[in-house]
């Protein structure tokens, strides 16, 4: 597991939890349970501290990070995108956090929120619980509803179960195939 000290601070990783081989976890950072931290992911807790909750799915190339002293923090069964940046904001418990989307600092995104695709949440910029924010600024455009709880769940289990599989030896390093040999792995 990719876990690095930093100035005495020591990462903190739930037991039952998986970290990517390809990921870094540097100084004061504390991940739940059952949460997924994809390839390529930096978490960096290196000025500030980072928490993150229990069963929250942080994808491949996510970026994490805080400002001097201070906490970046992800709530409990939170989905981060593939490729996004939360820099020293919050984001609450069974938020989505879509693909490529950047959470500046001391932003809030609340409990249930979507911040689609792309989204920008400027500094200080606050989504309400249980709002869809998109564009660049992201503005509300409406509530979430049934559809998007009962999507949001089924992902968010998905990844749960996802990160036991890899802990669990799933995912297995083969041999590069030598090259004019046919194309099978030795």
């Amino acid at each position: 597991m990719p876990l690095y000290a930093f100035e005495n601070h020591r990462p903190s990783i739930g037991a039952t939890t998986y970290v990517s081989p390809s990921a870094q976890i540097i100084g004061k950072v504390t991940i739940g349970e059952r949460c997924y931290v994809g390839h390529g992911a930096v978490l960096r807790g290196d000025f500030g501290a980072i928490e993150i909750g229990d069963e929250t799915a942080i994808e491949e190339g996510v970026i994490v990070h805080s400002r001097p002293d201070e906490c970046t923090h992800i709530g409990a069964r939170v989905t981060v995108g593939h490729g996004a940046m939360i820099h020293n904001a919050s984001v609450a418990d069974g938020a989505v956090i879509g693909m490529r989307a950047v959470i500046s600092d001391y932003a809030e995104v609340g409990a249930g929120a979507i911040v689609g695709e792309m989204g920008l949440v400027k500094n200080h910029q606050k989504i309400p619980p249980g709002k869809v924010a998109v564009g660049v600024p992201v503005r509300v455009i409406g509530d979430t509803d049934e559809r998007h709880h009962m999507m949001t769940h089924t992902a968010k289990d998905l990844y749960v179960d996802l990160a036991r599989r890899y802990a669990e030896g799933a995912m297995v390093e083969i041999a590069q195939p030598r090259s004019g040999g046919g194309g099978q792995p030795r």
